[in-house]
């Protein structure tokens, strides 16, 4: 599995190369307008500055708080971005002027050149705005640069896009030597790019059985590695490694989820599944510093699409930290056997005893609170709760019995 590893190390010469030719387009922007131009990705993180000298000497005004940060930490902060895209960069095809906004920490104008290929945006090209600036014929002919760019992006992307198999070695690996040399692989395949905070989307049922219909990671908004894995004997899941700006911010992993989500609704109804689309839903792991302890946060991920499915309130999107107690439930193996206590109220035939003791147990054992939830009358309720304790032999008024049954129903949904 691991013989590969003089390609990676391959790989990771490959990725110096890009830098370089980066460097080299960026440095040609900045000959053609007469300023320092920067080179970011479409998630606002560095790739390359140029330092242009007009006359033997920088110019001061080129380090502006946002550029030096950007420079200095090779990123921009989510403030500043929001203020750019603001503007439309996302869906400009040509150059865009963007005021100052000191509450954002932007105290310089800017130009934006946007940097695309077929039609997809790939990056940004940033320029300080000064009076008179650049002119129309060096803005073209510095957005032709960007198409260079613009290809040499498309292209590095694809030569590390398909990052599969170390994503799911990564996550199948038994705990020990093979997990660490299947993170360290990993490691080394994404280089700068696994650095920083990452969580993983669990996506499932996955609507196509064939491995082959799964979509690209680049497709995928802010993720860096995709696999399918098994879900249950004869489905799929998606899993998706995402790298977040903070352990705080988990919006890339939600836009990442919603998006998968859309794209698994567009997808043919499977043929056994009987004409009917089957529920798809997403799950997103606890964020962590790194790519150690993936195979935990899998699991999360996993286990929050689980409940997203058999509640659907939490979903479409789960977040782990949020299910409550789908988190000690979706612990326990899918297969696990049903208390036997609670297997004769858990059969078909007595459904609607089932559904108002777990209402009835999500209320607190408020009656009032119950039977409306129910839209049935309270006499109707103690009765189906008598015949509870009949079938079921536990006592509702004792605690234990009570988290016994609770927890037993919610199981049962898994």
């Amino acid at each position: 599995m691991y013989e590969d590893l003089p390609g990676l190390r391959q790989n990771a010469q490959v990725t110096s190369d890009y830098r370089a030719d980066y460097q080299e387009l960026v440095d040609e922007i900045s000959e053609l307008l007469g300023a320092p131009a920067t080179l970011e990705n479409r998630d606002f993180e560095l790739i390359a500055f140029g330092a242009y000298d007009s006359e033997g000497d920088l110019d001061p005004t080129a380090l502006d708080p946002v550029r030096t940060r950007s420079i200095l930490t090779r990123r921009s902060t989510a403030a500043v971005r929001a203020w750019f895209e603001g503007f439309g960069i996302t869906r400009a095809t040509g150059p865009v002027r963007i005021p100052p906004n000191p509450q954002a920490g932007v105290y310089r104008g800017r130009i934006c050149l946007p940097v695309r290929h077929r039609g997809v945006v790939l990056g940004y090209v940033w320029l300080l705005d000064s009076d008179p600036g650049p002119g129309e014929r060096q803005l073209a002919a510095a957005m032709e640069v960007t198409a260079r760019i613009g290809a040499l992006l498309a292209d590095e992307v694809q030569h590390g896009a398909d990052l599969s198999r170390e994503l799911r070695a990564v996550l199948t690996a038994e705990r020990g030597w093979q997990a660490d040399m299947a993170v360290a692989a990993l490691r080394t395949a994404l280089g700068p790019r696994g650095e920083g905070p990452h969580t993983l989307v669990c996506v499932a049922p996955w609507p196509s059985a064939d491995p082959e219909d799964a979509p690209s990671a680049r497709t995928v908004p802010h993720a860096t590695a995709l696999c399918t894995l098994p879900w249950g004997a004869t489905a799929l899941s998606l899993a998706v490694l995402v790298r977040l700006r903070s352990t705080d911010v988990r919006t890339p992993a939600l836009t990442a989820a919603s998006r998968l989500l859309k794209e698994a609704a567009a997808l043919p109804v499977p043929p056994a599944s009987g004409g009917h689309r089957p529920a798809v839903a997403a799950g997103v792991g606890e964020p962590g510093s790194g790519l150690a302890g993936l195979d935990t946060v899998w699991r999360q991920a996993a286990g929050a699409a689980r409940a997203a499915l058999a509640e659907p309130r939490l979903g479409p999107v789960a977040e782990w930290s949020r299910i409550g107690p789908y988190r000690l439930l979706t612990a326990l193996p899918p297969d696990a056997p049903r208390d036997f206590a609670v297997a004769a109220l858990l059969s078909p035939a007595h459904r609607d005893l089932a559904r108002t003791a777990e209402v009835y147990l999500d209320c607190a054992g408020q009656a009032g609170r119950t039977a409306a939830e129910l839209g049935i009358h309270r006499q109707t309720l103690y009765y189906r709760l008598s015949r509870v304790e009949q079938l079921t032999g536990l006592d509702l008024d004792d605690g234990e019995d009570r988290l016994l049954l609770h927890m037993a129903l919610k199981g049962a949904r898994l």
